[in-house]
């Protein structure tokens, strides 16, 4: 970790940290992505999030980069958030040395010495919406060891207007998770109905969109799960630990129970260049 400190500024505040994970390569948007300038002010998609991480109580924000792009990172903070304190913390420090990240469950591990308080974790370049964050800062008030939560978001809010996508659709009982399914064609039908895997479904149809509420205990299971990863995976050169993989583990040896939480916002992505149009005009259209 490098550097500590707290938010400042006028809104009431929860003991919450928000780590975004920022260490993507973007091969398939050919840049930097996290950096997109999208908003009317030369803002990316990860300064809304922390701008509105801020407003809905978050104290605290760290920020997982990784060390080729971290000049171009922390200069494009400096200019964008002046008066708050962000905490950088290098995947790539956090071994074995690989070309490509190990994943979202290695980026997260390597934050361990900057987290000791209830989080939310989240994409950099993902828009959740402002009150995606208000639901998360009250799912974290409320932390407990063993207990996480993932902020849902309708199907019908995350596909584009033409075309097909993957999406991890959840399988909710009673409002807990039992499963997330990662789901090819996801797409809008020109009847305005919704398909999922070649069937019709619901436009409210849950979808993790990587938008996760932890207590910091839950590291311990973090460390095994990437050990045990790591023992059969280290020699491939693709092999990937992802965050939702490793919580359907834990959640099927009873070790977290997670409670889905259904956000009203419209989520918008950066993955390919033709994304970066759709979500500019967005930001430009924000309050």
């Amino acid at each position: 970790m490098v550097g500590t400190g707290t938010l400042v500024g006028d809104h009431v505040r929860v003991n919450a940290t928000l780590v975004i994970m920022a260490a993507g390569l973007g091969s398939r948007f050919g840049g930097v992505k996290q950096l997109a300038k999208v908003g009317p002010n030369g803002e990316a998609i990860l300064d809304f999030s922390i701008k509105d991480a801020v407003s809905a109580g978050f104290d605290r924000v760290v920020l997982i980069i990784r060390s080729e792009i971290e000049d171009d990172v922390r200069a494009h903070i400096d200019e964008q958030h002046s008066g708050i304190t962000i905490d950088y913390v290098r995947q790539d420090d956090l071994g074995p040395a690989r070309e490509k990240p190990w994943g979202t469950l290695h980026a997260v591990l390597s934050a361990v010495d900057a987290i000791d308080a209830p989080f939310a974790v989240i994409n950099a370049d993902d828009y959740y919406g402002p009150s995606s964050y208000t639901l998360a800062a009250a799912e974290l008030a409320k932390s407990a060891p063993g207990v996480c939560a993932n902020i849902a978001f309708q199907i019908g809010k995350t596909v584009p207007a033409v075309g097909a996508v993957t999406r991890a659709l959840c399988e909710v009982v009673d409002g807990k998770l039992t499963a997330i399914v990662e789901t090819e064609g996801c797409e809008r039908l020109e009847s305005g109905e919704f398909t999922a895997g070649g069937e019709i479904v619901s436009a409210e149809t849950p979808a993790s969109m990587n938008f996760w509420c932890f207590h910091p205990s839950v590291m311990t299971d973090f460390q095994e799960s990437w050990e045990a990863f790591l023992a059969v995976s280290a020699d491939e050169p693709k092999a990937e630990a992802f965050l939702p993989t490793v919580v359907g583990e834990l959640m099927g040896q009873g070790k977290v129970s997670v409670d889905v939480v259904a956000s009203p916002e419209q989520w918008m992505g950066i993955t390919n260049p033709d994304d970066f149009e759709t979500v500019q005009a967005a930001m430009a259209a924000r309050d």
